[in-house]
């Protein structure tokens, strides 16, 4: 599983809330998808924010990587290229939030390391 860690000029980070019927869902996360057999990691992150968001992102460098039960999440860096999304097709909430406001939010398990790595102090 891919995931794109989206911020905008403001510096705020885009977090989509999971569908009701999805697993875990009225979770939040970071958005993303599975990429499809052939498609590079990076690849079918672009796609599947594309498909769930309509947006298009550029994909900037590894951010983190962890497993989490039976899933391992790569969370890439990521910026827009041109709008903002207004919608999603696989979530029921869409919000941009400051780095201090993300600990508020009931997270997937899957997204917790990456969440827990941008949330550490820097010196």
């Amino acid at each position: 599983m891919v995931a794109a860690l989206i911020q905008d000029k403001d510096g705020r980070i885009l977090c989509a809330k999971r569908n009701q019927d999805k697993s875990q869902g009225g979770k939040w996360e970071f958005p993303g998808g599975k990429p499809e057999e052939g498609e590079t990691l990076e690849g079918g992150l672009m796609r599947e924010i594309r498909e769930e968001l309509g947006i298009d992102i550029r994909v900037l460098r590894l951010f983190d990587q962890s497993i989490t039960g039976d899933i391992e999440l790569v969370v890439f860096s990521c910026e827009l290229v041109a709008v903002k999304p207004s919608a999603s097709t696989d979530h029921s909430e869409l919000r941009w939030l400051k780095e201090e406001e993300l600990s508020a939010l009931d997270w997937a398990k899957a997204d917790k390391p990456a969440l827990k790595k941008l949330l550490i102090p820097r010196c």
